[in-house]
């Protein structure tokens, strides 16, 4: 569990070089694993040290004045590696079989005249619950730069690196606004990208939890909250035994407030192994045919977990969905890829709208480009799709977001963008003003330099007016 919100990190440093009188093997303690054995509530093994009297200070919030608010939480699936768009939300069967392969025939949806891919027929049921962007563009064509381009609205280059949308939701919408709870504000489900740095100068204050393990097997095993082949009893006898061999604690019960911080991290350690906050992770009190309508596989049991999240209040979650850089064999892995996409996307619609979420709920969908629209038959790709980042499309639903309406388009082959040109930035200062967060509050730059949440203020006009469709 990610806990450098209450407790000073170097803190971690003791726990290395004390390794837990042998209770943790001979190798130095992981953070993780010190929460698992509740490190922190042995003060007394500490004693001598020269204790930090509070936490590093957080950056100076910022006061912006910020739009109303109409969503309170994020969902991003990130579709890591670049979808292609003529597959799934912007079809062009016209085309041919040269751009198409055997993905020729869209699908009509409950929308008049919206088509998706013809593998989304679930998505296609839901069209009344997003709007389709089908002009995106930026000119990248390599991994890392176009993801920092679309997870952060800006260029690559340049003396700073910027944070990412989920790190600057969790500024604004986290512990220095009020966030209550012991879920960190931005979750990954399950890995980072590492791609760029997700919080760039913000600092590792805002850097995501990332749960790892896998929400499909049969224990969500989220590192620092469950540890593989380890009881519920298990842990509850070993924080007795810590607790009977930390004399020092007992000894001095002073009231000195740096071993309460101590006690109360390690309260707050256990409840979310053992109490009721980490029983969110726990998918099985959920029932079967939900689970099964989701899909039992890792990214369908990552849309319930985070629907599971956003329902106790977490301001973004992001779910890293893997295996879309399809330069070889293309449409097999299509034909596996896009139905688990349809199945868990769908159902995670329409359960937030169900639960009265969908409002308040901002789902972003896309991916960091989209995929070169003529296939690529020739040795060694044999019929792949290469990168393409001069056109591609994203879906977003809910938190002021309307539904069944689609915005800008590309030519005959899906090679150009023909209207309503946008640049990611542009779409991401949109669901800041969902959240009710100021394109013009200042950010806390450690150099003092005056930076705000996104350039160009113009650009955010005219970007205003090609969204107000949707918003």
């Amino acid at each position: 569990m990610n806990l450098h919100h209450s407790v000073d990190p170097r803190l971690w440093g003791f726990a290395n070089e004390l390794r837990l009188l042998g209770l943790g093997g001979g190798a130095a303690l992981t953070r993780r694993e010190a929460l698992r054995i509740g490190l922190l509530g042995t003060a007394g093994l500490i004693a001598g040290t020269s204790f930090p009297s509070s936490a590093h200070a957080a950056p100076a919030r910022p006061t912006p004045t910020a739009p109303a608010a109409r969503a309170k939480s994020v969902i991003q699936i990130w579709l890591w590696g670049g979808p292609c768009h003529i597959d799934t939300f912007d079809p062009k069967p016209e085309a041919g079989y040269d751009y198409n392969g055997p993905l020729q025939e869209p699908l009509a949806t409950k929308v008049a005249g919206l088509r998706v891919g013809e593998l989304l027929p679930q998505l296609a049921g839901q069209a009344d619950k997003y709007a389709l962007i089908r002009s995106l563009t930026h000119g990248v064509n390599a991994h890392e730069t176009a993801a920092y381009t679309v997870q952060t609205g800006r260029p690559a280059g340049g003396r700073d690196v910027f944070p990412g949308v989920g790190a600057i939701v969790s500024l604004f919408k986290g512990y220095e606004a009020g966030y209550k709870g012991l879920l960190p504000p931005y979750i990954v489900l399950t890995e980072l990208q590492g791609r760029f740095s997700e919080t760039g100068f913000l600092g590792p204050r805002y850097k995501p939890f990332a749960t790892g393990g896998d929400p499909a097997a049969a224990r969500f095993v989220v590192e620092g909250v469950v540890a593989q082949g380890v009881s519920d009893e298990r842990q509850r006898s070993r924080r007795e035994f810590l607790h009977r061999l930390n004399t020092f604690e007992r000894a001095h019960r002073s009231g000195d407030p740096r071993l309460a911080a101590l006690a109360q991290c390690e309260s707050d350690a256990y409840e979310m192994i053992l109490g009721d906050s980490g029983k969110v992770f726990d998918l099985s009190q959920e029932k079967d045919d939900l689970r099964d309508r989701y899909g039992r596989n890792t990214f369908g049991q990552s849309c319930l977990m985070a629907r599971r999240l956003v329902e106790r209040g977490v301001p973004y979650v992001t779910i890293n969905y893997k295996g879309w850089d399809t330069h070889k064999q293309h449409f097999p892995i299509m034909r596996r890829k896009l139905p688990e996409l349809d199945r868990g996307l769908a159902t995670l619609l329409q359960d937030l709208a169900e639960r009265g979420l969908l409002d308040q709920t901002v789902v972003w969908t896309g991916g960091e480009f989209g995929r070169t629209p003529k296939v690529q038959w020739e040795a060694p790709w044999n019929g792949g799709r290469g990168h393409w980042g001069k056109a591609f499309s994203a879906l977003v639903a809910g938190g002021g977001f309307k539904g069944g309406h689609v915005i800008g388009s590309t030519d005959a082959r899906g090679e150009e963008v023909t209207a309503c040109p946008l640049h990611p930035s542009e779409l991401i200062g949109q669901i800041y003003t969902q959240l009710g967060i100021s394109a013009d509050a200042k950010l806390p730059h450690p150099e003092g330099r005056d930076v705000r949440v996104m350039p160009e203020a113009e650009t955010r006009a005219a970007a205003r007016s090609t969204l107000a469709a949707i918003v």
